[in-house]
């Protein structure tokens, strides 16, 4: 059974896996991560389903790192539930998220959005929650246009009908 504190840890945790992710600090995400950590991707378009496997902090950084070719990203968390897990000091938890990728495209700026779950697995680790696995499931991808982005130049806005 989880402890009100144990399921205040978790959900601080996974905020704060989504809070730097968007300000890719890639070293402190990693660092959310158990030392033997497992984070398992998809590789859409191809497959939505989690399929690439990266384990330990540097296989899981080098992974991180490709938000940095995103202008912005935002990801907005729809809800999450934790469970004790099979071990002592262990939790599992599934996530939903809504992941916002913004880029500068020839006719203006775009967001990919991928609707998304995490399967996760936790332990207790140095006193704190920490994520032993994570393996992220794309429910489904929208595209669109974005009106304006911050750092976007204010003319080009205008000249765009902004």
């Amino acid at each position: 059974m989880l402890s009100g504190d144990d399921r205040t840890e978790l959900a601080d945790l996974v905020a704060r896996y989504a809070l730097l992710a968007d300000e890719r600090d890639i070293a402190a995400l990693t660092g959310l991560f158990t030392g033997d950590g497992v984070l398992v991707l998809p590789d859409p378009p191809g497959t939505l389903e989690p399929v690439i496997v990266r384990r330990g902090h540097e296989e899981i950084a080098g992974a991180m790192s490709a938000l940095g070719a995103m202008a912005l990203t935002f990801h907005a968390l729809a809800g999450q539930v934790f469970d004790a897990g099979p071990e002592p000091g262990s939790a599992v938890g599934r996530v939903a998220c809504v992941a916002h990728h913004l880029s500068e495209r020839a006719g203006g700026p775009s967001d990919l959005v991928w609707h998304l779950r995490y399967a996760d697995d936790y332990r207790r680790e140095g006193g704190a929650w920490r994520i032993a696995r994570r393996a992220v499931r794309i429910d489904w991808i929208e595209t669109g246009p974005v009106r304006r982005m911050r750092g976007q130049d204010v003319r080009e806005s205008r000249k765009e009908g902004a």
